[in-house]
């Protein structure tokens, strides 16, 4: 545990975690069938260039659909918590968590942005210190796939967890149960949990949302073979390869993938490791699960927890939703 530029800071991770769990993810995605691997390794500099643009196209109106339930419902969420500690995963820039933030009161809030990047986590916390003086944050850098330590948190009232930006959809289902029940379990009596989650619509808008007309989506896909190029001195050539979205019903996900536009040999010369593909073979490099009210519900009481509220944004097709541990 360290302090650093006015707030706390606590890294869990050793220095060769991204190394052996790219190195570990890569290897067996590729070897698989079919292949596919994380969406975490998007997320370089360039790629969460690319992320922000995407949030801001016209197809793609998740993050403005939970921007706009939080400014309406952030009071709401304030008023029913009544939290003084706010706990968010997978914080990246903190952005919509300050609709949150100054609707609890940030003199003396406790704030633990928690996030697997130690550059995202410095950034985003000197600017909110610098914005909320009498803030008290600390930064947990941590995988929260993994079980959850929290750092200690004073015991003046109620904790509010936040897992915003639908990123509840990167788990699979039977993933999804089991990382709920884990947030379930380090929830005290009194604790909230809200998630933000995106809904089904039309096949044809969900698909347009990760294809985007100025193929920002694309290159934000096949940045993802630059960073395997860079990381495990990989040979992938960019032109080789097709990005697709592809609605799977059965599942109730959009998959993003890869298509390889020739038979080819791909050679990952960190990992030894030489990679077939077919002509027409496609390799899912990320998986969005969309929800139902209904089926969001469900899943949540399967958790042992118990739904307070749910707003939703039917437009949109977004939908925030406030539990409480049963």
């Amino acid at each position: 545990m360290t302090g650093t530029r006015g707030y706390g800071y606590t890294d869990t991770l050793d220095a060769e975690h991204y190394t052996k769990a790219i190195r570990a993810d890569i290897h067996g995605g590729l070897t698989s069938t079919p292949k596919s691997t994380a969406p975490t390794w998007f997320y370089d500099a360039r790629g969460s260039e690319l992320f922000e643009e995407i949030t801001q196209l016209p197809e793609y109106p998740l993050w403005r659909a939970e921007l706009g339930l939080l400014r309406l419902h952030a009071r709401d969420v304030a008023a029913r918590t009544a939290a003084r500690s706010l706990v968010e995963l997978g914080s990246g820039s903190s952005t919509k968590t300050k609709l949150i933030i100054e609707a609890l009161g940030p003199t003396g809030l406790n704030y633990v942005p928690v996030d697997v990047s130690a550059d995202a986590l410095h950034q985003a916390s000197a600017q909110l210190v610098q914005d909320y003086p009498g803030i008290r944050l600390h930064a947990l850098r941590t995988d929260f796939t993994a079980p959850l330590v929290l750092p200690e948190l004073p015991e003046d009232g109620p904790r509010l967890i936040a897992f915003l930006g639908s990123t509840l959809g990167n788990f699979r289902r039977p993933a999804r149960g089991p990382f709920l029940r884990g947030l379930r379990d380090i929830m005290r009596p009194g604790d909230f949990l809200l998630i933000g989650a995106d809904l089904v619509k039309d096949e044809q808008e969900m698909i347009a949302a990760y294809d985007d007309t100025q193929g920002v989506t694309a290159e934000f896909n096949k940045n993802l073979l630059c960073v395997l190029n860079r990381e495990l001195n990989a040979d992938f050539d960019l032109d080789v390869f097709d990005h697709v979205a592809v609605w799977n019903s059965r599942e109730s996900h959009i998959e993003m993938r890869l298509r390889s536009r020739a038979e080819q040999l791909v050679k990952i010369r960190e990992l030894d490791l030489a990679v077939h593909f077919e002509r027409g073979e496609e390799w899912i490099t990320e998986r969005s699960a969309k929800f139902t009210t209904e089926g969001l519900a469900e899943e949540i009481i399967g958790a042992g927890l118990r739904t307070q509220e749910l707003w939703a944004d039917s437009d949109a097709g977004f939908a925030l939703i406030l539990a409480t541990a049963e």
